[in-house]
């Protein structure tokens, strides 16, 4: 039975459906998370504790482990396990993309150089530090800009700025973002600024597979609803994509052209591309693939799943398909209306009756504080919709969201109902 190790985060919304589809291989899975897991005592050989933030270590520590129990693939699933599944699959000389590869499509800055090097269209950008002026720098801007941390996920600390006073109140929002203890965890990049001109147009998502350096496109997504700033929630996917076969034609190579620019072989992408007047640039490209739950939306072959799909890949387990189905699916991210504490969410069976709608799954609970961006990371839940075309998939989310009511309490009168 062919054994692989999941990095799994104790935050990563995505363990059952990595877990469901080894279990249907009949693949055995060692879990591995940043604490020691409650099982792993009395499971030594299912479960390992790894130091996510040293490499070094953490492969010493694989190598030991992978001594008695040999291991045949490690998968990634997130941004925050991308570097050390390429540098642990690289002390156990398992097939991966290099570390230096990885670690260039984390940090944002050094991915726009190399895209900008080979000649892929990035938006025209700046590297600054937190410790320079603000206010001397916003005389030096060109404005509309975007300011960005360079490794944070989830669109969280990214904030538009028109003119320099905007620019000032973001980058200091923003300092205040990457002061917090996850955030300077990171060291001493969260002390860095990106700051980039702000590209107008339609956004995209795709999502691949790199086979031997060769992007095969598994699904291109519209994102409907504009996204301008001042912040930048993404909230509705749908594919297949709506735009001209042309243009979706450009945005796959400049995708493949950018895995190519950053060292990447192996492996699922997820890239982000704005699509204007000159064609696509290049916003993001992460060795990984699509995060929070948003892999429902994607079936392969007679039914496999994202997940099944990167496993196969991963441990050289043929794939019958990567055809996707021919219904088209979307998925809606549920924005956080206002900060405060979740009490109740109302309608979710009315939700759930609107004709294409699949699934509601909340994944906040009741009592939780919720932080909206840019100073947040996470949705309220997700809605998936299938139907016989984009449209009707897209309208299905929307309804399916108008008929739900979230109940937030101010955090001062949450703390008063004790």
């Amino acid at each position: 039975m062919p054994r692989v190790l999941l990095l799994l985060p104790t935050t990563t919304y995505r363990s059952g459906a990595f877990l469901e589809a080894a279990k249907g291989l009949g693949v055995e899975v060692v879990v591995a998370s940043e604490r020691p897991n409650v099982f792993q005592e009395a499971q030594p050989g299912r479960y390992l504790s790894l130091d996510f933030f040293n490499p070094d270590k953490a492969a010493r520590q694989a190598i030991d482990f992978a001594a008695t129990r040999p291991i045949d693939a490690i998968v990634g699933i997130d941004d925050a396990t991308t570097v050390l599944a390429a540098a642990l699959s690289a002390a156990l000389s398992l097939p991966h993309n290099s570390v230096a590869s990885t670690a260039a499509s984390r940090d944002k800055h050094q991915m726009r150089d190399l895209l900008s090097r080979d000649g892929v269209p990035v938006p025209s950008y700046v590297l600054r530090s937190l410790d320079d002026d603000p206010v001397r720098e916003a005389r030096r801007m060109v404005y509309p800009c975007v300011v960005k941390p360079l490794m944070l996920s989830a669109s969280r600390g990214v904030i538009r700025a028109d003119d320099e006073g905007q620019f000032v109140g973001a980058v200091r929002r923003l300092e205040a973002i990457l002061c917090t203890p996850d955030a300077a965890a990171l060291g001493d990049i969260a002390r860095q600024v990106l700051i980039e001109a702000f590209v107008p147009g339609r956004e995209v998502a795709l999502e691949g597979l790199l086979v031997r350096g060769e992007l095969h496109v598994l699904a291109l997504f519209d994102k409907p609803d504009p996204l301008d700033g001042p912040f930048f929630e993404e909230t509705i996917y749908v594919t297949p994509s709506r735009l001209p076969a042309a243009v979706q034609a450009e945005i796959a190579s400049c995708a493949a052209r950018a895995a190519r620019a950053l060292g990447l072989q192996d492996g699922p992408v997820h890239a982000e591309l704005r699509v204007g007047s000159r064609g696509p640039s290049v916003i993001e490209v992460a060795a990984r693939s699509i995060g929070g739950l948003c892999s429902r939306t994607l079936r392969f072959g007679t039914g496999l799943s994202l997940e099944e799909l990167i496993l196969r890949h991963a441990l050289g387990i043929g794939i019958p398909s990567l055809e996707r189905e021919r219904r088209a699916a979307g998925v809606m991210m549920i924005p956080i209306p206002r900060a405060g504490v979740l009490k109740e969410v109302r309608g979710q069976a009315e939700s759930r009756s609107v004709s294409g709608i699949e699934e509601i799954a909340i994944t906040a609970h009741p009592g939780e504080d919720l932080v909206p961006l840019p100073e947040g990371a996470r949705y309220l839940g997700f809605i998936f919709a299938r139907a016989e075309s984009p449209e009707r998939v897209e309208a299905a989310l929307r309804e399916a969201h108008r008929r739900l009511e979230f109940i937030v309490m101010p955090p001062r009168e949450a703390r008063g109902t004790g």
